[in-house]
């Protein structure tokens, strides 16, 4: 287990830039990038659709929170959970006393980020809008109880957020 865990860890809903704006943080800083969706894909042999689909989305949570126990044990860098992993009044709970960035996306942006992606299940149906809306609506309070500190992401390139980012957390100096 690490001593530290992870450098920052970052939340947010789905098309908040967790995953750019992780790359290019852990670039910034010199650390590595992991990303708990892709730690999922890996273990389970299939993609997170495939997983909500085949076994649900009980099963997936299930794969979520292990993936998240396991990251904040192992990885020194910059960590993204996916937009949902807050749920889980555990992984909430374990994050406490880590440096967490809650990415904020405004409604319009989050749905033209993700679009009609198949990817994202939670948000397929004949309204990916309002769907979005009632995700950020019910996660908004979670996402600011784990978070340190919060950056918006609208209207915004991922170098601009990275800056925010070090700046909320003061790690200027260190990049």
């Amino acid at each position: 287990m690490s001593a530290q865990g992870p450098v920052v860890i970052l939340v947010g809903p789905p098309g908040s830039g967790k995953t750019t704006v992780g790359r290019v943080l852990a670039g910034t800083l010199g650390v590595p990038f992991r990303d708990t969706d892709a730690d999922i894909e890996a273990t389970a042999g299939k993609a997170i659709s495939a997983i909500f689909t085949e076994d649900g989305e009980r099963v997936f949570r299930a794969h979520e929170e292990e993936a998240v126990v396991r990251a904040l044990g192992e990885h020194p860098g910059v960590l993204a959970l996916g937009g949902g992993s807050i749920l889980a009044e555990r992984t909430r709970a374990r994050l406490a006393g880590h440096p967490v960035v809650f990415l904020n996306v405004g409604v319009s942006e989050g749905v033209q980020r993700t679009g009609l992606s198949v990817a994202r299940p939670l948000l397929a149906g004949v309204n990916p809008r309002s769907r979005f809306k009632e995700l950020l609506e019910a996660r908004l309070p979670l996402y600011r109880e784990v978070a340190t500190a919060e950056v918006a992401t609208d209207g915004r390139s991922p170098g601009q957020v990275v800056i925010d980012v070090l700046n909320a957390l003061g790690l200027v100096g260190t990049a």
